[in-house]
Parts: structure tokens; sequence; C-alpha cells
């Protein structure tokens, strides 16, 4: 018989048991755990690997502001605008690792080898140089207690008390203190702010453009000594035309303009990156600005940089080839600096003050010459200067006058009061409770004229009688003349149509529409019809006729014909990378015989025996067609204590030849004359004659010399074509 287990070892073995169970628990507990482990860890390398790796490495790649020439800029011809000059630079590149005081020590030694200009130093620098040198004393600024009292509400963070804190002790460095440092302390803090100015791993310009030889040489001869420190070439731009169009660029200095920052820094631009400021260099910036060097630095495990290496090279910019002919514009430049210093002897001309003049290629929109000139007292010889104001010709506006009335028989045609050789009587026109409104070639007569003799004789009654059918108005002499407002709407989308009081979309960034007329009384659309209302730029009248010139189709006016490589030599072009396409805006609501009947108006403007330009193209090689037209207008110049007196604007508009036009011109000079009664404008029609013979005189010379194997007129007549077969289709 078996001998019964004791209660004793019956807990033993139970006891055995559960530990038997908690250890098989936990084993299977780490089995699972580093099976989780494993499969994680095999997910990470094997399945995310690649994806980690790549974002590891985004990480590492930073672009750094190698100094990479921009793009040059050159004219039509291949004659060249902009280029880049080299020249000698220090640069300093910090580390995220790098302390203040080492950057300090740095500065110290390059000042005994460089000369640093100290007048960019602003007082905010000055007292935090005096932080840096002496921390005890800094420290004193701002008590323990003071300390206290700031963060005794505990809603403040420890980074925003030692932010007031900071900021406290900015404010109590003293005058006495702030004045305190020697010569060539200053200096060092010129250094040392420019060494802190940049981001870590972005070289930094300490000194440019003017480091001389010997301290190129002494700063190279000691690099290993000076971490973070190089010598090398920097690009300063350099114009070889005074147009102001081309544009400027900000210094190494001045960085990206604040009211552009967040703009350009989410485009990977750094602080202190030069930008294009204003005009071609700003609407380019993308394509000039060239592409920075991409380096990835390999660093060990305390964060310090121990290679690094180049994972792309810095690129040039694009070289940009403008549709401008340089050699036209400078000679109309002459032609018009001359001019209106001639005009300025007149007693009469005392408001005068500008003149533009644009040239453009009607069949594919490239501008060639954009002309603007500002007269600009001397302070000191009190004598009258030119100032380039090529960019008024898009960004100012002014009354035209006549010039618009080709306008205002077209969009008779088009809203259907008018048609091709209807007579009207040209007549003085009396409103009741208003001056008698008349044509300058008819005071006080009766005649019958057509559109053709209405445009070549310039009849302001012509151009009344169809405002008055856009506005539904029957007229009755000396009585009110009651329209319809919408007469102002159907005249003005009319206008719109060609261009005129709305963006041309030329390439270059602060165009202005003008001023919109805000009177709806019935005169002023009388005014409206003979452009005595609405203000227009320059750059529009010159769009407007060329939708006339090629056949009815508005182009946007472009400034930028090609797009290349960089040169090699800056002489050579670089292989072309695109040409810029034709922009066709709209075509206006016209007919080939409408626009043809107007073509005939404008030849009679010089051709007529009663012409307002007569004999103005006798004995030329070429033919012409235009208009001009005179404006009474208010001052609105440069000098404020003159708004508002009485002045004359003289404009003229046209194309040559008239047969198969390739050029088109606007001339517009604003307040010409303070008598109303008497104007130049026989001076403004001889230098459209002179401009003129200049652009001919120049292809005559050049041997018509074709536009890279296929003339401008051509590509702008095939894209016409182009579109007409999609209008059919």
């Amino acid at each position: 018989m078996k001998k019964p287990m004791r209660k004793v070892d019956q807990a033993k073995i139970r006891q055995r048991k559960h530990i038997a169970f908690r250890m098989n628990l936990l084993f299977f507990s780490i089995f699972i755990l580093f099976s989780m482990l494993i499969f994680r860890l095999g997910y990470l390398q094997i399945v995310k690997g690649e994806t980690y790796t790549r974002e590891l490495e985004k990480k590492e790649e930073i672009a750094v502001n190698t100094s990479v020439p921009r793009g040059r800029i050159y004219d039509r011809m291949g004659n060249i605008l902009v280029d880049n000059k080299p020249m000698n630079a220090i640069t300093y590149t910090k580390t995220t690792s790098t302390t203040a005081r080492e950057m300090l020590e740095i500065a110290e030694s390059l000042s005994e080898l460089i000369d640093q200009d100290t007048r960019r130093v602003t007082v905010g620098d000055k007292r935090d140089f005096w932080i840096l040198l002496n921390p005890e004393e800094a420290k004193e600024k701002v008590s323990a207690e003071e300390i206290r009292e700031i963060g005794k509400d505990g809603t403040l963070s420890k980074q925003e008390i030692q932010r007031e804190v900071n900021r406290l002790t900015r404010e109590r460095v003293t005058e006495e203190e702030i004045n305190s440092f020697t010569d060539h302390e200053l200096e060092v803090l010129a250094i040392y702010r420019e060494m802190m100015s940049g981001y870590a791993y972005s070289p930094q310009i300490i000194k440019s453009g003017n480091v001389t030889e010997e301290e190129f040489a002494a700063v190279s001869e000691r690099l290993t000594e000076f971490e973070g420190v190089d010598t090398t070439t920097d690009w300063e731009r350099v114009k070889f035309s005074d147009s102001t169009i081309l544009g400027t660029m900000t210094s190494p200095i001045e960085g990206i303009p604040l009211t552009h920052l967040d703009y350009y820094l989410a485009r990977d631009y750094s602080r202190n990156d030069r930008i294009g400021r204003s005009y071609f260099e700003q609407y380019y910036e993308e394509l000039l600005k060239g592409q920075k060097t991409i380096v990835k630095n390999i660093k060990d495990r305390t964060g310090r940089v121990i290679e690094t290496k180049t994972v792309r090279e810095g690129e040039p910019g694009k070289d940009l080839v403008l549709s401008m002919d340089s050699e036209l514009q400078e000679s109309l430049e002459k032609l018009i600096s001359d001019k209106l210093l001639e005009l300025k002897k007149d007693p009469k001309s005392g408001l005068l003050d500008r003149a533009f003049l644009v040239m453009m290629d009607p069949n594919n929109g490239e501008v060639l010459s954009l002309v603007g000139k500002r007269l600009v007292k001397d302070s000191d010889s009190g004598r009258w200067e030119v100032r380039d104001y090529a960019y008024g010709t898009f960004t100012s506006a002014y009354e035209v006058g006549s010039t618009v009335k080709i306008a205002t028989v077209l969009t008779g045609y088009s809203e259907g009061v008018l048609n091709v050789g209807d007579i009207k009587i040209d007549e003085p026109i009396y409103i009741a409770n208003s001056k008698p409104k008349r044509s300058l070639f008819n005071q006080n007569g009766r005649y019958s004229i057509d559109d053709v003799l209405a445009l070549g004789r310039s009849s302001n009654v012509y151009m009344f009688r169809i405002a008055m059918s856009l506005g539904n108005a029957v007229y009755r002499p000396n009585l009110p003349l009651p329209i319809d407002v919408e007469g102002f709407d159907r005249l003005r989308n009319g206008y719109a149509s060609f261009g005129l009081g709305v963006k041309t979309e030329i390439d270059l960034p602060g165009e202005y529409t003008g001023v919109t007329g805000v009177d709806t009384i019935s005169g002023k659309l009388l005014d409206f019809a003979i452009g005595q209302f609405d203000t227009y730029t320059p750059l529009q009248l010159a769009q407007y006729v060329s939708t006339v010139a090629n056949g009815g189709y508005r182009v946007a006016p472009k400034i930028l014909k090609e797009i290349r490589e960089p040169s090699r030599d800056g002489e050579t072009l670089g292989p072309l990378l695109q040409e810029t396409e034709v922009k066709v805006l709209n075509r206006i609501n016209n007919t080939d015989k409408e626009i043809e009947q107007v073509k005939k108006g404008m030849k009679y403007v010089y051709y007529g025996p009663n012409g307002t330009a007569p004999n103005l193209f006798n004995g030329a090689p070429y033919t012409a067609a235009g208009k001009t037209g005179t404006a009474q207008s208010s001052y609105y110049g440069d000098d404020r204590s003159k708004y508002g007196m009485p002045s004359v604007n003289l404009t003229h508009v046209g194309f040559a030849p008239a047969e198969e036009p390739e050029v088109a011109y606007a001339l517009v000079i604003p307040y010409a004359s303070t008598d109303r009664g008497h104007y130049p404008s026989r001076d403004a029609n001889l230098l459209v004659r002179e401009a003129l013979d200049i652009y001919f005189d120049i292809k005559e010379k050049r041997g018509n010399l074709n536009r890279n194997e296929t003339t401008s007129q051509e590509i702008g007549r095939k894209s016409v074509t182009e579109i007409e077969e999609d209008e059919e289709e």
C-alpha cells in the first residue's frame, strides 16, 4: 500500500510547478518581444530602408552660397548689356557647433591681415559686442531680484524669461560703454558681425570687391589657421547700358529685402542671397540666378563636420537675349534727349520734363526700343540734366488726345453705330450750359466728311457723333444732351480690346493701367472719344497701334527673346534653349475691310493734302501710316508745387512700311507746352520722322541681316496665320 504524500511535499511540488509555469511564461514573453523586435528591425531595414536612407541624405545635403556667375544679358544682335566682373573675396563658413568665442578669435586674427570698413556697424551691434567682451559686467545689469520678479507669476518659460533678461541687459548698456571701443575693436566687430550674419554651413562674404592683392595673399597663406575662412572669387554685376528697365540687384550686404523674405526663403534662398531688385533682373530672377552648389556634410557623434562631399556643382545662370536692339536704343535715346533739351528752351515749356518713344515689331510683340527720358535740374550747376526713365513707358500714363480716334472709329464699326464710308457733318456742337465743341480745322463751318477724312484731318465732331450713337443720345443744338451711361462701357471695352486702359502683359513688373475717368456726364463721353478722359501708357499706345498694323491681333509686348546656355567667353552666345513664344491676347471685333479703312485714314495723315502731318515722309525710302494727337491736360509730374497747372500733351502713333508693317511706334511728350493755343506739334512729328530714318538706316547698314534665319515679321505672321486656322476649325 502506497504511503500518502505529506502536505509539505505536496506544497513543494505545487510551488515547483508554479515557478516552472512562471519561468515558461517569462521565456515565452521574452521570445515574443525579441521576435517583435527582430520583425520591426527587418521591416525598417528591408521595407523602409531606402526611404530612411533618402531622408537621412536629404537632411545632410544642403545648398551653400557658392558665388556662381549670374546669367549675362544680351541685346537681339548679341551685344552684351549686362556682364559679371570677377573680384577677390574673403568668406567665412560657420557650423552648428561653432561658438561665438571661436568666431571672435578668428575675427581678431583677420583684423591683423585685412582692413574692414566699420561704417555698417550699428548701435545694436556695439551693444551685443560689449556684452560679449564683458560677460560679468553684463550679468550685473539685471539683478537676481529682477529676474525673480519677471518669472514670479509662473506663466513664462525659462526661454521667455531669459529673452526678457537679454532685452533688459541690452537696453542698459550705457552710451559711454557703447562708445568705449577702440578703432581696432570696431574693426574686429565689423568682421565679426559679417561672420555672424550667415547660416550654418553657408559661406558668408566678409569682404568683397575691395580686397587688395596683399590682403588676398595674406589670408590665403594662413587658411589652415582659420577654420571656416576661405578666399574665393565673387562676381559683381556690370552694366553696359543706362536703360533702367534692365533692373538692379541687391548687394550681399543687403541680401533679400524684408518685404520679399518669406517668398524667397520658401524657394530655398538664404537671407544674404543677392536677388534682382527691379524690372528685368527681378522678373527673370529664376533664370538668371544660377544654381548653388549642393554638398553633403558628414559629421561625427559630436556634430562636428569631418568631411564635405559635393553632390552637385554650382551652375551659372542662363544667358538671356533681349528683343531690344542696343544700337537703335542708344540712337533713339540720344534723339529724345537732345530734343527734350531743345524744347526746354522754349519759354512756354515750363512744365516739360519727360518724353517717351516705343518701337516694337507689331507682328510678334518684340520690343525693339523702350526709350524714356526725364529732365532733372542739377542742384549745383542749375542746368537741366537728362536721366533715364525707360520704365516710365509702362509705369506712367497720360491723356493722349486724337491718337485714340483710330480705336473710336473701329469701336463704332464693331458696335454697329458706324459703317465703312459713312459720311457725317463736321460742325460745332452746341450743348446747353457748356462751351461749343468743335474740330481744330473747322471752327465755324459745315463740312461733309467720311471716316477716312475724319482720321486724316482729325475730326473731333465725327468722333463726337460716334460717341453720341454709343450713348443712344439725340443731339439738338443748344439743348441738354441726355446719354445712356452704357456708352462709356461700350467705348471703354472697345478701347480695351486694343490694349488701351488694360495691362499689355509685358514681361516686366510694375505695369500701370492708367486712370479711368468716373464722371458720366454727356460732355465727358464726347471728350472720351477724342482721348481726353482716361489715361494710357506709352507702351499701351504702341500695342494699340500694333494691333491695327498686324490686322487686328493684340500681341503681348515682350522683352525676352531667347534663353541660352551660359556663354563660355561672354562674346559667343551659348546654345539656344528656348525662344519666347508669341502671345496673342485677343483679336479685335472688326473685319479686314474695316481695318483697311482706318489704315487709309492713317495714310491720309501723312500723304493726304489736308492731313495733320502732311509731307512728313516726303523723300523717305519707305512708307508709313500714323495718327497725330494733342490733349489738353493738367500737370502731374515731379514738381508737386505745379500740380494741376494747364498744359498740352503731344502724341504720335504709327507703323512702317505702310503696306507690310515691320515696326510700330508711339511717341508721347507730356506737358509739352503751357499755352494750349501754341504747342510744338511739328517738332513731335519731325521727331517721328527722324526716329524712323534711324531705324531704316540701321537696317540698311546691316544689309538686311536676317534674324536667326527667320525674320521676326515672318514669325509673327506665322503665329497670326495659325490663330486664323484655329478659328476656322
